[in-house]
C-alpha cells in the first residue's frame, strides 16, 4: 500500500496495519507454544497469554500518554517494531516468555494508538461505523492467525517466527503511510505519568456516559475470556468430545458471531447496544443444556453476533468522552487497565467454581446467570443515568 493510497483511505490502510499486527500477535502465540513443547516445558504453555496481558495492566498508566504524546500513526509504527524485536529474540534461544512479554508491551503501546486514531480521522458519525470494521478486522485476525500458527508451526517453527516477523514488518511500513496527525496533547512530561493517568481515570468515571462504557466493555472482554476457556471443558463433558479441534471451531464461530455483529453495529441505536447485550447471558445458560454439535455453533454465532452488536456502539461512545475529557490515548488505556483486570478476576472466579468440584455443565449455566444479572444491572443504572 503507498503513501498516497493511504492518504485517500486512511481507514483501509488501519485496517490492513490491525490485520497484519493482530494477525502476527495471534499466530506467535501458537508458535510460542510450540516452542515450549519442544523444549518440554508445555506445562508453562498457560502463562503465555497472562504474560501477553500483564504490560497491559503495568504500563497502562504510560500508554496513553504516549499514544497522546505523538501521531498516532508512529505510535503505532514503534509499537509494531518493538512485537517484532520480541517474535525476532525467539529463535536466538531467549524464554519464550520473556519474548512474549515483549510483545506484549509492544501490544499494549499499540492500543490505545489504533483506536485513539479512529476520531482523529473521522466525524463523529462515521465512528460506529470504523469501529465496526476495526473489530471485524481484529477478530479475522484472530482466527486467521491462530489457524496459521499452528499450520505453519506443525512443519517448522523458525518458519512460523519468519511469517510472524514479516507481518510486523508490513503493519509497520502500512503505519508509516497512515496521515500523521498533530499529536493530541503538545505538552505531555512522562514524569508525572501516574498523576495523570490516575486523572484520566477520575474524570472518565465521573462521566456517566465513560463510566457506562467502561463497565461495559469490561464485562464483554471478561465474558469472552472466560467463555473461551469454559468451552475446553464444557465440550467434553455435553458433546462427548475429547479432542482440542472442537472447542477450537467452536471459539472460531464466536468470533465469526462477533465479526458479524460489528459490522452489524452501524446500523444499530447506541442505547439499543443493551438489548443484545442482555441476551448474552440467557443464550450461554441455554448453551449448558445443549448436547448436540450444530446446535451449540448455532447459539455460540448467537452469542458472538450479540456480542459485537453490543460492544462496538460502546467503543465508539468511549473514544468521543475519552477524546473530549481526557485524549483518547488516555482514554483507551483506562478502558485496557479495566478490561483487563476484569478478565483477570472473571478468570479466577470461574476457576474457583471449577475448583469446587461444580460439574461443568452446571457451571456454564451459573456463569451464564451471572453474566445476565451483570447487564440487567448495568441497563439499569444506565437508564437512571439518562434520567437524571
Amino acid at each position: 500500500m503507498t503513501r498516497q493510497r493511504a492518504e485517500r483511505n486512511p481507514l483501509a490502510a488501519v485496517l490492513s496495519a490491525q490485520f497484519l499486527s493482530a494477525f502476527a500477535d495471534n499466530a506467535l502465540l501458537v508458535i510460542a507454544i510450540a516452542l515450549l513443547k519442544a523444549g518440554h516445558a508445555e506445562a508453562h504453555a498457560p502463562l503465555l497469554q497472562g504474560i501477553f496481558a500483564l504490560p497491559f495492566i503495568l504500563l497502562a498508566p504510560f500508554v496513553g500518554s504516549i499514544a497522546d504524546a505523538m501521531p498516532k500513526s508512529r505510535a503505532m509504527m514503534l509499537s509494531n517494531a518493538l512485537k517484532f524485536s520480541g517474535a525476532a529474540l525467539m529463535p536466538a534461544g531467549l524464554d519464550p516468555l520473556l519474548c512474549f512479554a515483549v510483545v506484549g508491551a509492544g501490544a499494549a503501546a499499540y492500543s490505545p494508538a489504533k483506536y485513539g486514531i479512529l476520531p482523529e480521522l473521522f466525524e463523529k458519525d462515521k465512528l460506529v461505523e470504523a469501529n465496526g470494521w476495526m473489530e471485524g478486522s481484529t477478530i479475522f485476525a484472530i482466527i486467521s492467525g491462530a489457524i496459521a500458527g499452528g499450520l505453519v508451526s506443525d512443519h517448522s517453527v523458525r518458519m512460523g517466527i519468519v511469517m510472524t516477523l514479516s507481518a510486523y514488518g508490513m503493519a509497520a511500513f502500512i503505519n508509516l503511510a497512515i496521515p500523521g496527525l498533530p499529536p493530541a496533547k503538545q505538552d505531555i512530561s512522562f514524569g508525572n505519568a501516574f498523576p495523570r493517568f490516575f486523572s484520566a481515570f477520575n474524570r472518565l468515571l465521573r462521566d456517566s456516559d465513560a463510566r457506562f462504557t467502561l463497565a461495559g466493555t469490561s464485562l464483554f472482554w471478561g465474558t469472552g475470556a472466560t467463555l473461551r476457556i469454559a468451552l475446553f471443558a464444557w465440550v467434553p463433558a455435553a458433546l462427548s468430545l475429547f479432542d482440542n479441534r472442537t472447542p477450537g471451531i467452536l471459539i472460531g464461530v464466536v468470533a465469526i458471531g462477533i465479526v458479524f455483529g460489528a459490522l452489524a453495529a452501524s446500523a444499530w441505536a447506541k442505547r439499543a447496544a443493551l438489548i443484545p447485550g442482555i441476551a448474552i447471558g440467557p443464550l450461554i445458560a441455554i448453551l449448558s443444556h445443549v448436547h448436540s454439535e450444530p446446535m451449540a455453533m448455532l447459539l455460540l454465532a448467537a452469542i458472538g453476533f450479540c456480542g459485537g452488536l453490543y460492544v462496538v456502539p460502546l467503543n465508539a461512545l468511549l473514544q468521543v468522552r475519552g477524546h473530549e475529557l481526557t485524549g483518547s490515548g488516555s482514554a483507551l488505556a483506562v478502558q485496557n487497565f479495566f478490561e483487563n483486570l476484569a478478565i483477570f478476576s472473571m478468570l479466577g472466579i470461574y476457576a474457583g467454581i471449577e475448583k469446587a468440584g461444580i460439574p461443568e455443565k452446571l457451571s456454564v449455566a451459573y456463569f451464564g446467570l451471572s453474566i445476565f444479572v451483570g447487564m440487567v444491572i448495568l441497563a439499569w443504572l444506565r437508564r437512571g443515568a439518562c434520567k437524571t
